[in-house]
């Protein structure tokens, strides 16, 4: 003869989870970071950048006179061909989701899209911050080289120099994030933001009456004193402030908007 027992109250009841907790800001943040070096193209973007950078500063150790041979000199170079490239990545990080049909998985688990693009964003302003870095970094090599071959060798330089590099970097990856969010397509959002400014430009240089308004919204122009360590007067920042409103702003407000809104499949 068996015997069966009654089941306890603890096999009855039904098992308790605990509550899912949604991943902070933070952690999306790295994750965005780990995929600017996880894909193929973004990794080589990369390598490109920090070459480029290094070759420039070689490039000035064998031709520059010795005179110039300074770090604020190896410094100030460098930046130009980065901020040109770090949009580039910018717009990658944005496009990627939709480039290569991972935006499904992506706000599958992370429903609220403008987390995901906040966290886009920060990762792309960390890769600018650190292209910052890395031009200083550079820049002392190149310095220690030149005191060691008899170049000029001279360590000063203006903080305000690194703070007007780190408004251009960090201003240059959010235009190209600006793009990539408002055209969400590789190709055409590089072209654009390469294309749209360059026209604007020269006809600002062309048609009489847009010299007055390409002043004010042309950034080859506008961002031109930050390359300097001088400091701006109050209307060359109103013309940085006003250039970014129309070419950075404007852009990632509507490229938001579309990105909230469109169908993911």
């Amino acid at each position: 003869m068996t015997t069966t027992t009654a089941p306890t109250a603890d096999a009855v009841a039904p098992r308790q989870h605990a509550p899912v907790r949604r991943p902070s800001l933070a952690r999306l943040s790295v994750v965005e970071l780990r995929k600017l070096v996880d894909t193929r193209a973004g990794r080589w973007l990369l390598i490109t950048i920090g070459l480029i950078a290094a070759v420039i500063v070689t490039l000035q150790l064998i031709y520059a006179e010795d005179a110039d041979q300074t770090f604020a000199n190896f410094f100030v170079p460098s930046l130009l061909p980065v901020g040109v490239l770090l949009p580039v990545l910018g717009i990658l990080s944005i496009t990627s989701e939709w480039s290569q049909r991972t935006a499904l998985s992506t706000y599958a688990l992370v429903p609220r899209r403008e987390r995901v693009v906040t966290a886009k964003l920060v990762a792309v302003m960390v890769a600018a911050l650190a292209s910052v870095l890395a031009s200083l970094a550079l820049a002392a090599v190149g310095t220690l080289v030149a005191s060691a071959t008899g170049g000029a060798g001279t360590w000063q330089i203006d903080v305000a120099l690194i703070l007007h590099a780190v408004v251009l970097q960090v201003t240059s990856v959010l235009m190209g994030a600006a793009f990539g969010l408002l055209l969400l397509n590789p190709p055409l959002a590089i072209v654009g933001y390469f294309l749209l400014p360059t026209i604007w430009g020269v006809l600002g240089e062309m048609v009489r009456p847009l010299r007055g308004p390409s002043d004010w919204l042309d950034t080859s122009k506008t961002m031109e004193p930050l390359f300097s360590s001088d400091a701006l007067t109050g209307e060359q920042w109103s013309k940085v402030v006003v250039s970014l409103l129309v070419w950075m702003v404007l852009p990632l407000a509507a490229g938001l908007v579309r990105t909230l809104r469109r169908e993911v499949s």
